[in-house]
């Protein structure tokens, strides 16, 4: 590995909290592989960055993590860079009961929210679990730790990133890596999930949730749990106020 300067790496961050997010790290100085199916939309954010932050090194790649080949070959291809921070934001959901879901559609959600996830994750530890200074953040969610009606594929995709993080940071701290492992969950945050989620293009926020973070607040969270050494960064339901932890499940 040739280590010229660190690196934050998004994936999903073509919009939403991985848009908001790159932003958020780049006003701190940092240079960032982002990475999105939609290579326009990448191109956009790069030259966003690039007005205010002139000096920043921005790698785009464009990749369907959907397909797990294409997983091992992009963390293949980012072998010669630095990347201090790993962000694993990509995912989707899809509203519906399970009987009336389309499988194709879940086969996919399952792709990028479960074994992209694993496998960027599991080769990122290989790599930097005994560097210092190092940090894997999975995006999961308020449904990887409640169930959510009409939500039950997706709910049940985030528990599994949730227990997944949890599991690997405890194990993480365990063997004294100086890697650390974090979970943020966000609750309703405005973004193109509800359009993706209901099939709908003309998705309503204020019709649909009570109440919801922008993507704003998402990144100013997720700075906040970067910056902390706890495990968790979770919305409570009820406050719906962010608060840093340990693991919640039991261990």
């Amino acid at each position: 590995m040739t280590i010229e300067k660190p690196y934050t790496c998004i994936t999903g961050a073509s919009s939403g909290i991985g848009y908001q997010a790159a932003k958020a790290f780049a006003d701190r100085g940092n240079h960032l592989i982002l990475i999105a199916r939609r290579k326009d939309r990448l191109e956009q954010l790069k030259q966003e960055i690039l007005a205010t932050h002139p000096n920043l090194d921005i790698l785009i790649f464009s990749v369907d993590l959907s397909e797990s080949a294409n997983c091992y070959h992009l963390y293949n291809q980012l072998k010669p860079y630095f990347i201090c921070t790993w962000i694993n934001n990509a995912g989707f959901g899809h509203y519906g009961s399970v009987a009336e879901q389309d499988l194709e559609k879940m086969e996919q959600m399952i792709h990028v929210n479960v074994e992209a996830l694993t496998i960027l994750s599991t080769l990122y530890v290989r790599d930097y679990q005994e560097k210092e200074g190092c940090q894997l953040i999975n995006v999961s969610s308020r449904g990887g730790y409640m169930l959510v009606p009409r939500g039950v594929h997706y709910c049940a995709s985030k528990f599994y990133v949730s227990a997944f993080t949890e599991g690997l940071a405890l194990e993480l701290q365990a063997s004294q890596s100086p890697l650390q492992a974090k979970t943020l969950a966000p609750a309703a945050t405005k973004t193109e999930f509800g359009k993706v989620a209901t099939d709908s293009e003309n998705f309503d926020y204020d019709q649909f949730y009570p109440r919801y973070h922008s993507v704003q607040d998402m990144a100013d969270f997720l700075l906040e749990l970067y910056d902390s050494n706890q495990t968790l960064g979770l919305v409570d339901v009820d406050s719906f106020e962010f608060k840093l932890s340990g693991p919640l499940f039991k261990h």
